[in-house]
């Protein structure tokens, strides 16, 4: 077996406020702006009360409230367990076509990155894992899920997610990204056995919530320890050992990726804008443009080509392909023909001096945004000496990236949209062992046949 899931009895919303579910619902901890937190704050039974808790002590903050919550009945907690299909309707910007992600939410087995089982693409910073470690130890409370993919290109769990859709518990009108959420549950033993079977032959990737995954482990490897100073079997099977995940199949068409452009805050070393075109020559064409309008257009589907806007004029970058063998960092072959790798390293590296990939994430020269229109008005309003236009990277890129047991640069991806939080709560504290159903939810061993899906 590679990955274990289980359904979990999820903490939701009582029914006589889901109709407002909207009200209730919140952006994730780390994409949820200032100005959509003052707002969110203010309505006592947000989410946002249990997912960035305020004051001196957060954690504790958050306890009180999910106890006041349960005993009020504001949450309540649904009697049998279940897998909960999620299923996100969406556009894209200058395109009719309406998309829709399908995917479950459920608990999976939390395994170390060293296992193998759940991959990752990107690395974290420490703060951000302690923080929602702690958040986790004090309310052994899962308030969002993160996002992981498997591949079945049969697709042989969508009819049982779209059974279930045609009864839906509830769904937002439109959530802050401009998404359709819609939840239901699937709560039949054997269509759920037909899930675990699933994911037992098949490796995880992790698409986001990098930080939540790792205060899970974090928890995780507290409790074990803590069981064994005291000399307490430790069987596998407590609910500690387990994390909320949102699953969808990475072949899905509907699963979009969008481009994190760089936006560079300032030039080392007071450079002017003619010495970093200067300093690119070596590694790059640089080709002027009329229009920065049409950058997106002209690197797109070009491996190693950038949009540059610098000073009010419009750039096409393409890396010389006879230098692309100088890049010397010590990662797989698949790193480092990612296009942002290419960017980080003859760009910040080379050309501007910012050594390294740890260096690079330090420094406070750089930021990440996904508006193009956005990066360009911060250029002309001076708040940016520069803006670098990339293309989004591949599911392809990202399974490869996986599969060779490397990183991507920093913010690589954005899976697009964000699930998002208030839909589905679920909990791992030590009373949740032992449910009279839980023997009937027991995973499947898979059979030999299916071996391990790389």
């Amino acid at each position: 077996m590679i990955n274990e899931i289980r359904p979990l009895r999820g903490w939701r919303y009582a029914p006589e406020l889901t109709a407002d579910i909207d009200t209730y619902a919140s952006p994730l901890f780390d994409v949820v702006s200032t100005r959509q937190r003052e707002a969110l704050y203010r309505n006592p039974l947000n989410s946002i009360h249990l997912t960035v808790p305020l004051g001196d002590d957060p954690a504790g903050a958050a306890l009180t409230r999910l106890r006041e919550w349960q005993a009020t009945g504001v949450l309540r907690q649904d009697a049998l367990p279940g897998i909960y299909a999620y299923y996100q309707y969406f556009r894209l910007p200058g395109s009719a076509r309406e998309y829709c992600r399908k995917g479950f939410m459920c608990h999976i087995k939390a395994a170390d990155w060293t296992e193998d089982k759940v991959l990752r693409h990107e690395n974290t910073l420490p703060a951000s894992v302690s923080d929602r470690a702690a958040l986790l130890a004090r309310t052994e409370f899962q308030t969002s899920a993160t996002h992981g993919l498997y591949r079945d290109d049969d697709f042989s769990l969508e009819p049982y997610l779209d059974e279930a859709m045609r009864t839906p518990l509830y769904e937002t009108e439109e959530d802050y990204q401009g998404a359709r959420d819609v939840l239901a549950v699937i709560q039949d033993a054997g269509v759920i056995q037909k899930f675990q079977a699933m994911l037992a032959a098949r490796q995880v990737i992790l698409a986001d919530g990098h930080h939540r995954y790792e205060g899970s482990l974090a928890y995780r490897h507290a409790r074990t320890a803590a069981a064994q100073a005291a000399g307490v079997p430790v069987t596998g099977r407590e609910p500690w050992h387990f994390h909320l995940m949102y699953l969808t199949n990475s072949a899905a068409d509907d699963l979009r990726i969008l481009p994190t452009h760089r936006l560079l805050l300032e030039l080392p070393g007071g450079l002017s804008d003619a010495d970093f075109l200067a300093r690119l020559l070596p590694y790059f064409t640089v080709l002027p443009r009329e229009e920065a309008a049409g950058l997106p257009e002209l690197i797109a589907g070009k491996p190693w080509a950038f949009g540059l806007y610098l000073g009010g004029a419009a750039y096409k970058l393409r890396l010389r392909p006879e230098v692309h063998a100088e890049l010397s960092w010590d990662t797989t072959p698949e790193v480092k023909n990612l296009d942002l790798t290419v960017l980080h390293y003859f760009v910040l590296e080379r050309a501007l001096g910012v050594a390294g990939p740890d260096a690079q994430r330090a420094w406070p020269g750089v930021t990440y945004v996904r508006s193009f229109s956005d990066c360009l008005q911060r250029v002309d309003r001076g708040e940016a000496r520069a803006a670098l236009i990339v293309n989004e990277v591949s599911m392809a890129e990202v399974e490869a990236v996986c599969h060779s047991g490397a990183v991507m640069p920093a913010k690589s991806t954005f899976f697009y949209p964000k699930t998002i939080a208030g839909f589905l709560f679920s909990s791992i504290a030590d009373e949740e062992a032992g449910n009279v159903f839980e023997t009937c939810f027991q995973p499947p061993t898979p059979p030999a046949a299916l071996g391990r899906d790389q």
